[in-house]
């Protein structure tokens, strides 16, 4: 596409002038459910050895204590705090996903925008409105890449992710357009996160810094510290040197009209989104089988492409690796009916039963297969053949997760970290974030009681 040579000022620009009144009201009930979903994963990730090690590294360096490691209480500066809140709301791999881009859109926007909110007072309104802006933002700029700049093999929530927390950070901040223009392109030098970290740690690891580096970026911006004012469109810039497509039109074309934020999903299962059909349609033939699921000798899928680019873990190691096993996946949905954050541990990665069910899991790809989509045959000990074709899965857009769904995703997660009281406190909160006087205090009761 032809080069624009305005793309991040006029972005900029349109930061700055949103406000909540032009965003239409079914947007903003969806940055609602997108800061709930967020928040429950964040908490119920708040345990994990990843978050542990983490916190060893990052504490000694922190600055003044500020803000809170959600569902734990340590207490770190705004930018750390940001850091470890994105690792904890993705590295159970169970957040929110905009679909056309597999970006995971609230991990780096909400982790700044709370670690933030904790240092000034903040409105929910001002927040829900910033929450919209990024995820807005880093959704438009993964449109204008994708699917090149994934397909290279970067992870488009670290690289995109980095522009939605500037933009938001830069909002509570009150930058004007220079600042703003300077704190997007501080953000477009920093944008990284490569999917070959995909089943370890590094992956959660990727919002995380994301969260953290776009706060900075705004700060920076704050102090006047400039950058390029061409960072996204010019020849050396971020769409240029990282992809093989630029669209701009996909940045600023409609914008404030039509709204990627109101187009965000959020996970039935806590693993790579591409596996849920599967898991899906591996809880339904176990419904439907009972106990003869265990007669089953071989396990044929007809999967879009996606699924072993991706998932295709043949014999994970650990749990992380097995949110990228399609075969474990597989095998946990038929014997136990599992697709949460405890199908997902070392100990069912390497249990004896589920290793032997994943190893008779077949995949065939196929490009016309809607990555919604699997096709399952089970063929069992005594010859039986059974189909089961899910035409869309739980969580797709076709069938996104409701309210009540969403609710009990978040007790599931939550009340076993901090405690059934408490979940349901912060719970109900979540979801009154727009009459907030201080979005800060939901970080106080994210605490166990």
């Amino acid at each position: 596409m032809t080069q624009r040579p305005d793309v991040t000022r006029a972005l900029a620009e349109w930061i700055i002038d949103c406000d909540l009144e032009s965003i239409p009201v079914e947007v903003q009930r969806e940055g609602v459910r997108t800061l709930v979903n967020w928040l429950g994963c964040a908490v119920g990730g708040a345990r994990h050895e990843t978050v542990d090690r983490a916190l060893a590294a990052v504490t000694p360096f922190s600055g003044q204590a500020t803000s809170t490691v959600l569902g734990r209480g340590e207490r770190l500066d705004a930018l750390h705090a940001a850091l470890l809140n994105g690792i904890t709301s993705h590295v159970l791999d169970y957040d929110d996903t905009h679909l056309k881009t597999i970006i995971h859109p609230a991990g780096p926007v909400a982790s700044a925008l709370l670690a933030v909110a904790e240092t000034r007072p903040v409105s929910g309104r001002d927040f829900l409105t910033a929450l919209i802006v990024g995820v807005e933002v880093e959704c438009r700029i993964g449109n204008s890449v994708y699917p090149d700049h994934y397909d290279r093999g970067w992870h488009i929530t670290g690289t995109a992710g980095v522009f939605g927390a500037a933009a938001a950070v830069g909002r509570l901040l009150g930058l004007d357009v220079q600042q703003m223009t300077w704190a997007l392109g501080i953000a477009a030098t920093q944008s990284s996160g490569f999917r070959e970290m995909f089943g370890t740690m590094c992956k959660s690891f990727h919002p995380g810094r994301a969260a953290q580096n776009g706060a900075l970026s705004a700060f920076l911006a704050q102090a006047n510290f400039d950058s390029s004012e061409q960072a996204i469109e010019a020849p050396c810039g971020f769409a240029n040197v990282m992809s093989d497509k630029q669209d701009y039109n996909e940045i600023l074309g409609d914008l404030g009209e039509t709204w990627e934020a109101g187009l965000n999903s959020y996970k039935p299962f806590a693993c790579g989104i591409v596996i849920h059909p599967t898991i899906d349609g591996g809880i339904q033939l176990r419904d439907q089988l009972g106990e003869d699921v265990s007669k089953i000798e071989r396990l044929d899928l007809v999967a879009h492409p996606l699924v072993l680019e991706l998932t295709g873990k043949t014999e994970p190691r650990t749990g992380l690796e097995g949110k990228f096993s399609v075969f474990h996946s597989a095998a946990a949905a038929l014997l136990r009916g599992d697709g949460s954050p405890t199908a997902f541990t070392d100990e069912a990665v390497n249990d004896a039963e589920l290793v032997a069910m994943r190893r008779k899991v077949k995949v065939v790809t196929d490009k016309a297969c809607h990555e919604a989509e699997v096709s399952i045959t089970a063929t069992l000990s005594d010859g039986r053949v059974i189909e089961k074709h899910i035409e869309r899965c739980i969580g797709s857009r076709e069938k996104p997760l409701t309210d009540e769904q969403i609710d009990t995703k978040f007790r599931g997660q939550a009340a076993l970290v901090i405690g059934e009281a408490a979940c349901e406190s912060l719970m109900a909160e979540a979801w009154a974030l727009a009459d907030m006087a201080s979005v800060g205090d939901l970080a106080a009761k994210s605490l166990p009681r």
